[in-house]
């Protein structure tokens, strides 16, 4: 078996990666990975997300047309015995019943600081840049035979962790201003 190698200080460091040592510092950099997590817990049971306020963010004038684009605030409660640091969010906006994406929110969310147990987050707030333009007042947009009701979903990781899903809810036909 040929393996192509890009050039030859890529090949040093391929044939070094299988040698003995090589194979020790990828070890160790795994226990390192693992280490600097901690015994945090999982992102998935450690944080509940409840909603603060939902609604149509007014967005301005664009093309001259009025412009609403959905907005959820929440908070992260730390339902854990031990404190989290380093989660993330992102929150993805989707018409309710549609796979499609409306738009996303990625929020940096608890820094290294960390959440203790029983404590709830400030405010967090996803704004997707995507939503509904009209010609007509932005009152009556939220009430038009063809306005289709969002859901956004917020989603949590915790450093190199896969993202996991924290809920659903669907954002309220109100329009707000922050």
């Amino acid at each position: 078996m040929t393996t192509l190698i890009y050039n030859a200080l890529m090949r040093d460091v391929a044939k070094r990666l299988v040698t003995g040592t090589g194979i020790l510092v990828l070890a160790a950099a795994a226990c390192l990975q693992t280490a600097c997590r901690g015994d945090e817990p999982d992102v998935k049971t450690a944080l509940q997300a409840t909603e603060d306020t939902s609604g149509w963010y007014d967005a301005g004038i664009v093309n001259g047309q009025n412009k609403l684009v959905p907005t959820l605030a929440f908070r992260a409660k730390n339902v854990a015995d031990r404190t989290i640091s380093n989660a993330s969010f992102n929150v993805v906006f989707r018409v309710v019943n549609d796979p499609q994406e409306l738009g996303a929110a990625y929020l940096s969310g608890i820094g290294s600081k960390g959440l203790p147990p029983g404590q709830t987050s400030s405010e967090f707030v996803a704004r997707s840049q995507l939503g509904y333009t009209s010609p007509e007042p932005r009152t009556q947009m939220l009430q038009h035979s063809q306005f289709k009701d969002v859901e956004a979903e917020i989603f949590a990781k915790h450093g190199s962790a896969n993202w996991v899903s924290l809920g659903k809810f669907v954002i309220k036909r109100q329009l707000i201003t922050q």
